[in-house]
């Protein structure tokens, strides 16, 4: 077994390279306890004139002709020929590729070949995925809901609702905010600073998608899937607290491929080739929830989001639905290139790709 219950590995003269890392976690912990200043997001007030017209939009999108495989056949424009091959997850098979190694986290799985194979006995075969059936037997609809502040006050629960497949990211919370994102989920996508430390999703058939952005991520999904203590040695790595346990039978996991974090960087945001520096990358990372727009490519025919968009120029406004953390907050973020992402997005609604239900990204049905 490859899995002790705390990974070893690592190459001779990497101990003092270890020890720099996990005093550098340390301090980015410690940093992260301190505020600096308080700052209150201003209330978010929606027109019922604005709120009728983003409904308006929603049902048009629900109620219109579906395109098949029109989201994918748009984004292979984009990408190279090789990508035709792309799956989504990583299954259970007699060898993995090897171009999945070529990389670190979060671009590949380079020196974690065996804790990997050993992780994917766990998990089900593709053939047992409903996802992946799901998405041939009709023309399918996928949502990606993300996290953002414009989703206060549309009360669009019962419209997300009614969409085929709800991928919803990270931690974003349901029961009192349902009124404005829904209840259904079909896929949580998270990494594990990310994820909820209470299970939110009660959709008997929801599938949490993990994640890999780095080495102790891989050893925290095994221990949530045999429902085990994470090893002390990982949570130094980890910036934030992370759940202690996800209540869900193995069968409702799936680890995301890093080939759809890699194509979505490198093929459809144009980023240079990954250039891991001493503590983290560049930005060069996508977000999830472009990640996320690129595997919903894969798993439905249309996609469309949701609270999605960055108004910077309302430094104020609430940066997510379900807290009152400020606008101003994600020019503070080091690893994501926020301005280039909004661009591609913006293209992308534009052209018909993809659709924008709540115009944060490009409003189409805005009228001015």
């Amino acid at each position: 077994m490859r899995f002790p219950l705390c990974w070893a590995g690592h190459r001779r003269g990497g101990l003092a390279a270890c020890l720099l890392l996990a005093s550098l976690a340390l301090g980015l912990i410690l940093l992260s306890l301190i505020q600096p200043e308080t700052r209150e997001a201003v209330e978010l007030h929606v027109s019922p004139a604005h709120r009728r017209l983003v409904h308006e939009h929603v049902r048009r999108v629900l109620e219109g002709q579906c395109r098949p495989s029109g989201a994918r056949q748009n984004l292979q424009a984009e990408l190279p020929p090789s990508s035709r091959g792309t799956r989504p997850f990583l299954w259970r098979v007699k060898s993995l590729s090897d171009d999945l190694f070529v990389y670190p986290p979060p671009f590949g799985l380079r020196g974690l070949r065996g804790k990997v194979e050993d992780l994917l006995q766990l998990l089900p075969a593709p053939e047992y995925d409903p996802l992946l059936k799901r998405a041939m037997d009709k023309c399918h609809r996928c949502v990606v809901v993300g996290n953002g502040g414009i989703l206060k006050g549309l009360k669009l629960g019962p419209l997300i609702d009614r969409f085929d497949t709800i991928i919803r990211l990270n931690s974003g919370p349901l029961g009192e905010f349902s009124v404005d994102v829904g209840n259904r989920t079909s896929i949580r996508m998270s990494y594990p600073e990310g994820t909820p430390h209470h299970w939110v999703d009660t959709d008997p058939h929801a599938v949490f998608v993990a994640v890999v952005y780095k080495r102790a991520d891989l050893s925290w999904i095994y221990a949530m899937i045999n429902r085990l203590s994470v090893p002390l040695w990982d949570w130094i790595f980890f910036w934030q607290k992370v759940p202690k346990e996800i209540p869900l039978e193995p069968s409702r996991f799936r680890l995301l491929s890093p080939h759809i974090i890699r194509e979505t960087a490198l093929d459809l945001l144009k980023y240079p080739q990954p250039r891991q520096r001493l503590w983290g990358w560049d930005q060069n990372v996508p977000t999830l929830g472009v990640a996320a727009l690129n595997l919903a490519s894969l798993l439905c025919d249309e996609v469309s989001l949701v609270g999605f968009g960055y108004n910077l120029s309302h430094q104020g406004a609430p940066l997510h639905y379900y807290d009152h953390l400020p606008m101003s907050l994600i020019e503070e973020q080091k690893m994501h290139n926020v301005n280039q992402e909004t661009r591609f997005l913006q293209r992308l609604v534009r052209e018909g790709t993809i659709t924008d239900l709540t115009g944060g990204v490009h409003c189409s049905f805005c009228s001015s």
